[in-house]
C-alpha cells in the first residue's frame, strides 16, 4: 500500500484564516541551502532540480529493498534573513537565505538516501547539477510552532506573516524562534497564482514568566 504523509500527518493540514499552535516532531529530510532571491536566484532552480531526482530515487530504492512505497511529499522550505521585516514588509528577497527541503518516510535510511544520491550523480550530464553534491539527509526537530493556510500568490504572504508574528504569537504567550518554514502544497509550476496553497510555519517557544 503506498503511504501518503500529507494525509497522514496532522500538521500538513490549515486553514485560511486560522492560527493553529502544533507539535512537530523530529522528521528527516532531503535538504539543500542556498541564499537571494527564489525568482532569480539560478541556486534556486539547480536546488528544486537536484532534490526530485533524489526523492524519487529513494522512493524506487525502498520499493525495490523494503517493498514499501510512499507518494514523494512536497517541496518545502526554511527562510531566513538578519531582520524579520526581509518577510513582512520589506520583503527583500535578495537577503533571503534558505534550505528546500523534501521530508522523508520514517523508515527512509541514510543508504537508501545514498544509493539514490549515486544513481543521480550516474544520470547528470558532465558539470550538471552541482548542487546534487551539497544536497544532504538530515533530521530537523522543530517543536512547538504556530501555523496557517496561506492562499495565493507568495509575494502576498507579508501581511498573514505580519499577523502571525506581531499579534497571534504575543497574544498566545509565546515568542519566535528558529526559521519561517514553509510547505508547498501546490506545484507552482501548474497552479495560478491565486491557487497556491501554502502552509506558513513559524517555531515556537513559551514566553517565560517576568520577561
Amino acid at each position: 500500500m503506498k503511504v501518503d504523509l500529507k494525509s497522514e500527518l496532522g500538521d500538513y493540514t490549515a486553514a485560511r484564516g486560522r492560527f493553529d499552535v502544533v507539535t512537530v516532531p523530529p522528521r528527516g529530510y532531503l535538504m539543500l541551502d542556498g541564499r537571494g532571491d527564489p525568482n532569480t536566484a539560478s541556486a534556486f532552480g539547480e536546488a528544486v532540480q537536484a532534490l526530485y531526482p533524489v526523492a524519487y530515487g529513494v522512493k524506487a530504492a525502498a520499493r525495490r529493498q523494503l517493498d514499501r512505497d510512499h507518494v514523494v511529499m512536497p517541496l518545502e522550505g526554511l527562510w531566513w534573513s538578519d531582520d524579520w521585516a526581509d518577510f513582512t514588509s520589506a520583503r527583500d528577497k535578495s537577503r533571503w537565505s534558505w534550505t528546500l527541503m523534501i521530508l522523508q518516510p520514517d523508515w527512509i535510511t541514510s543508504e537508501l538516501v545514498d544509493t539514490a544520491m549515486a544513481t543521480a550523480r550516474a544520470k547528470r550530464a558532465e558539470g550538471e547539477h552541482d548542487a546534487l553534491d551539497r544536497l544532504r539527509f538530515e533530521q530537523l526537530d522543530e517543536g512547538l510552532c504556530v501555523q496557517t493556510l496561506h492562499l495565493g500568490p507568495f509575494d502576498d504572504e507579508g501581511p498573514v506573516l505580519a499577523r502571525m508574528h506581531d499579534e497571534v504569537i504575543p497574544g498566545e504567550g509565546l515568542r519566535m524562534r528558529g526559521r519561517h518554514h514553509e510547505v508547498y502544497l501546490s506545484d507552482r509550476r501548474r497552479t495560478a497564482p491565486e491557487r497556491l496553497r501554502t502552509i506558513l510555519r513559524q517555531p515556537v517557544e513559551a514566553v517565560p514568566p517576568g520577561s
